[in-house]
């Protein structure tokens, strides 16, 4: 089994030393998104977990326990954006996260540690120029701290569709998202990175960016020194080439508040769930009840 730790909240920068206690007890409960009456048991011990992946754009607060992962295989899917306020608004300073970065990785190794540049969100303020000068500067900080990076580009959902619209952010067009993964790749080809993309239809073969796997099993193999035999996620989008996984965050409890966010919903659910944490609680928000 592989662990996700989180595709819905950043459990490294705000539920660190809950997911910690987890480990130490061999187990989380987490309630079903949609059926929230339903909790689900998971074995997080040693011999049930085959990997976990973590996902995170602030690694800081997750440094003091990091060895509570062991002896589990696992690695980092850390975003790290240009934008700052007000797109996103709860994170450190951008500075401050690149200094994180390069301490995590020179901690558990380069290749433990993916880079996301996730999602590329175009507004008069954010063209296609302003994110090629970016993507070349980070990528001179994160050259020699990791092995690739994983790009997407922004989505409207329901839950997010309001606060794009009030800050005037858009998605790609096909042309606009080829010119700027070609634009990404080329730089980082320069400096010795791969660059995946993430569930992106609208690239060509031609942008030089190869599909992705945010979940990916060969990695974990590679850092567990063993093969893991894990089929595909069907239950990801099209196009997807995740391995299957357990997700073991909940929806609304991600207090970054950055704009683009689909996960949340309302701030004030937000507010509700991070009130409700518990960090002896088997469930990230909240107890059991009756």
């Amino acid at each position: 089994m592989i662990v996700s730790a989180s595709r819905r909240t950043d459990i490294p920068a705000l539920y660190a030393a809950w997911f910690a206690a987890r480990l130490r007890d061999g187990e989380a409960l987490v309630r079903q998104p949609y059926r929230p009456r339903s909790v689900v048991r998971v074995d997080l011990s040693a011999q049930a977990v085959d990997g976990v992946v973590l996902w995170t754009k602030n690694a800081a607060p997750f440094l003091p326990v990091l060895t509570a992962l062991a002896p589990r295989p696992f690695y980092f899917q850390f975003t790290l954006n240009p934008y700052g306020a007000p797109l996103e608004p709860g994170l450190p300073e951008l500075a401050e996260r690149i200094d994180t970065f390069r301490e995590l990785s020179s901690r558990i190794g380069r290749h433990r540690v993916v880079w996301r540049y996730d999602p590329v969100v175009l507004s008069e303020r954010t063209p296609p120029d302003y994110h090629l000068e970016q993507f070349d500067r980070l990528v001179r900080e994160l050259c020699a701290y990791t092995d690739k990076c994983v790009i997407s580009f922004l989505d409207t959902y329901a839950r997010n569709r309001r606060a794009l619209a009030q800050h005037r952010l858009r998605e790609a067009s096909a042309d606009e998202m080829n010119a700027v993964a070609s634009g990404f790749a080329a730089i980082a080809r320069e400096r010795g990175l791969s660059v995946e993309c993430c569930c992106e239809a609208g690239l060509t073969a031609d942008s030089g960016v190869l599909p992705g796997r945010c979940i990916d099993a060969a990695l974990l193999s590679r850092i567990a020194g063993r093969p893991l035999t894990v089929p595909r996620d069907s239950g990801q989008r099209p196009g997807c080439g995740c391995a299957r996984s357990v997700d073991i965050g909940a929806y609304g409890t991600c207090g970054h508040g950055c704009v683009y966010c689909y996960a949340n919903g309302s701030a004030e659910r937000v507010r509700r769930n991070l009130a409700a944490h518990d960090p002896e609680s088997p469930l990230l928000t909240g107890n059991i009840g009756e």
